[in-house]
């Protein structure tokens, strides 16, 4: 069965590279948007991210942006399909490439900076999950079978009237498939050494504080750092504290890419 029509939010979202900017090379960006939410959710960042110059990429991950109907029949090793895709169109025409997410895009860019540690030249992570202290999480295997959702995790937004439009469910089954994947990718940080960009919300609601150690302890990148969101919940990217993750993470892009 074809997939619904995609939401007008929720179209990907592709920018040229303007080399003339990034002092003659062409520097790819690969966002990822997290999980039941779409690009609508990283589009400002990914255009601050081209006015100056870089080539960005914001792929709609299969499922999203149509209904959770829909994501629930979708799994972990699709929506890694779809960014690799995007990384190797993204190679084909940059001198170099950083990947980026939020949230479970931050665990999918982690993903793509294992596997292809000699094309990635930096990672951008905002408030990724790559684990959790919810025990609910421990019945998914049954749950997934018995009801088909759980009440959505979008808007976690503390600026009053932003909304990143994403679903008002949570498919269970989609949902498990990304929690199966959790572990192997724990075990893979080491195999990254690409420099580190992480950002990370004082207050989240969605995503607990289980990911951090183990992704600050085990990346393999010897250059990583952390900066705080003070003033933004989950949803960073439309937040008060938007402004410093596109500020910090073009200056981080420039740096790595030289």
């Amino acid at each position: 069965m074809p997939s619904p029509t995609p939401s007008p939010d929720a179209h990907p979202l592709t920018l040229p590279a303007r080399p003339d900017l990034t002092g003659g090379r062409r520097i790819g960006v690969l966002l990822s948007h997290g999980f039941t939410g779409s690009p609508y959710s990283i589009r400002p960042w990914a255009e601050h991210l081209a006015e100056l110059g870089y080539g960005v990429s914001v792929p709609r991950l299969p499922g999203h942006g149509t209904s959770w109907q829909d994501l629930n029949t979708r799994r972990w090793d699709d929506w890694v399909a779809e960014l690799t895709g995007a990384l190797d169109a993204l190679r084909a025409e940059h001198d170099a490439v950083v990947v980026g997410g939020l949230s479970m895009g931050g665990a999918l860019a982690l993903r793509l900076a294992a596997d292809r540690p000699d094309e990635v030249a930096g990672v951008i992570v905002v408030n990724p999950a790559l684990a959790s202290k919810r025990l609910d999480l421990k019945l998914l295997p049954v749950l997934k079978h018995l009801v088909g959702s759980f009440p959505g995790i979008t808007d976690d937004i503390k600026k009053p009237g932003m909304s990143e439009r994403g679903y008002t469910r949570t498919p269970l089954k989609a949902v498990h498939s990304f929690a199966q994947a959790w572990p192997g990718l724990v075990a893979d940080l080491p195999r990254i050494t690409a420099p580190l960009l992480y950002f990370r919300s004082d207050v989240d609601h969605v995503v607990d504080g289980a990911s951090e150690p183990l992704i600050l302890s085990r990346i393999g990148s010897a250059d990583v750092e952390r900066v705080a969101l003070p003033d933004s919940y989950h949803v960073a990217t439309l937040d008060n504290d938007a402004p410093t993750i596109f500020a910090t993470s073009a200056d981080f892009i420039a740096r790595v890419t030289k």
